[in-house]
């Protein structure tokens, strides 16, 4: 608490807390090159996520509000797999699942890909691997078990 107190004062004061500094974010190093001997600055680059929808803030906010709405039914189709299995539950199952899987690697992609071309080639397989786990998916509910049967057999062993 005292803590609290003590850098609110400080920042009352007029002087920058440590945290609120750039120089955290991109510190300048003073390097000698051998050949030449003359010092070299160098800066270390950070990057940030691209926003997705910098156009509008209403599709972000429908994006998070989607994501939300499916991570809740995912919890809510957990219970009613277990206890009614059927048909409509795992083609159900299987499009929340790869929606989910989609959405988040999708995010991963955004942090840490960079570069147009790597940004459009990690997209791409992306796409193509999400198509080919919602295929996949549905081809096993249609001619095997399905994702309810297969877990219920799985835990019976």
């Amino acid at each position: 608490m005292a803590a609290i107190i003590r850098l609110s004062s400080v920042c009352r004061a007029g002087v920058k807390p440590l945290f609120y500094q750039s120089t955290l974010l991109a510190r300048p190093a003073v390097v000698l090159h051998k050949e030449h001997l003359q010092p070299h600055w160098l800066t270390a680059r950070i990057h940030s996520s691209q926003p997705l929808y910098a156009g509008s803030d209403s599709k972000a906010s429908l994006h998070w509000t989607a994501e939300r709405v499916l991570s809740i039914a995912l919890l809510a189709l957990g219970p009613v797999a277990y206890f009614s299995p059927g048909p409509v539950i795992d083609y159900s199952l299987a499009a929340a699942l790869t929606l989910h899987g989609h959405w988040g690697i999708g995010q991963v992609l955004t942090d840490y890909v960079h570069g147009d071309t790597k940004i459009k080639m990690a997209n791409a397989g992306l796409f193509l691997l999400s198509t080919v786990t919602f295929a996949g998916l549905c081809y096993f509910n249609y001619n095997d078990v399905g994702i309810c049967k297969a877990v219920a057999l799985l835990w019976s062993k």
